[in-house]
């Protein structure tokens, strides 16, 4: 027996039509957007804002907010080495973690894992010979992060070891930062620099190329590639500043003819003219135009 406080439900309307009404809606929405696709050629789409993945997906893409997987991107960037035969996206070297990690250890233990360091360096150099770069670089890693820091010499070699397995790889930008890291740890290191000037201008910065070799012909005056290098970069770093600053002009010229068109004048009723002495330019009127 029903209480008379009871509340009464609206039965005027079924839970079967409610969901017929509700399915109607959405298929005549759906029409609606096929048809001005059709017509207008323009595709009526969710609101980016808009949430149309079902409670379920979003539970299996959730999760974490210290996700290691990486945004899409990064994903996107590791699967593309992998793709390549390489998976170098861990390599990271961290000297003040392992610095201060170092600090528990005793000097027997140094010694044990600078000789150990050694191994696998040795096995990184077989693996390269055989035409393994890629295990050769993950090996050199391994041992840069057991050869303690005091041993800067044997240090600078494993990143220099690994920057030439890395341009093998062809993953230029990292081989660049392994020549670095090696010449920060012996800045006279020959075969670093030398790499290092020549992937510089691989990636065409060559500013940054001529600088290494100048350093390498400070320290070995009679390096032939060196000298070549010289030779070679300094008229197409001249070649490449005239045609930056020929753009440069157009780009201004451009500039100050929108300026001057509201006022009757173009560029064309002025002259520039360079100092010889400076450098600099002046510009002046041109009277009578």
């Amino acid at each position: 027996m029903e209480s008379s406080s009871s509340k009464q439900v609206d039965t005027s309307v079924s839970d079967e039509e409610r969901f017929e009404d509700a399915s109607c809606k959405a298929f005549n929405e759906k029409a609606v957007d096929e048809v001005i696709e059709q017509v207008t050629g323009v595709r009526i789409g969710n609101s980016p804002n808009q949430n149309t993945s079902s409670s379920s997906e979003q539970t299996e893409k959730f999760v974490d907010c210290r996700s290691d997987s990486g945004s899409d991107e990064e994903t996107l960037g590791k699967d593309e080495r992998k793709s390549k035969g390489s998976d170098h996206d861990d390599d990271l070297i961290d000297d003040e973690s392992q610095r201060d990690w170092e600090t528990g250890l005793s000097e027997e233990d140094k010694l044990a894992n600078k000789a150990k360091a050694d191994e696998l360096k040795a096995q990184g150099n077989e693996l390269f010979k055989q035409g393994d770069f890629d295990k050769s670089a993950n090996v050199y890693t391994e041992a840069l992060r057991i050869c303690p820091m005091e041993y800067s010499a044997e240090r600078s070699i494993l990143f220099a070891n690994r920057a030439a397995a890395k341009t093998k790889l062809n993953f230029k930008p990292s081989a660049i930062d392994d020549c670095t890291k090696a010449i920060e740890h012996n800045p006279k290191y020959l075969k670093a620099l030398l790499r290092r000037a020549t992937l510089y201008e691989e990636a065409d910065k060559l500013d940054e190329s001529l600088e290494d070799f100048k350093k390498i012909l400070e320290l070995d005056p009679a390096n032939v590639e060196a000298k070549a290098a010289e030779v070679r970069l300094a008229p197409k770093i001249q070649e490449r500043n005239e045609r930056l600053k020929e753009e440069m002009m157009g780009k201004l010229k451009d500039l100050g003819n929108m300026i001057l068109r509201p006022f009757g004048l173009s560029t064309q009723n002025f002259e520039m003219q360079q100092d010889p002495s400076t450098g600099s330019y002046s510009i002046n009127f041109k009277s009578g135009k």
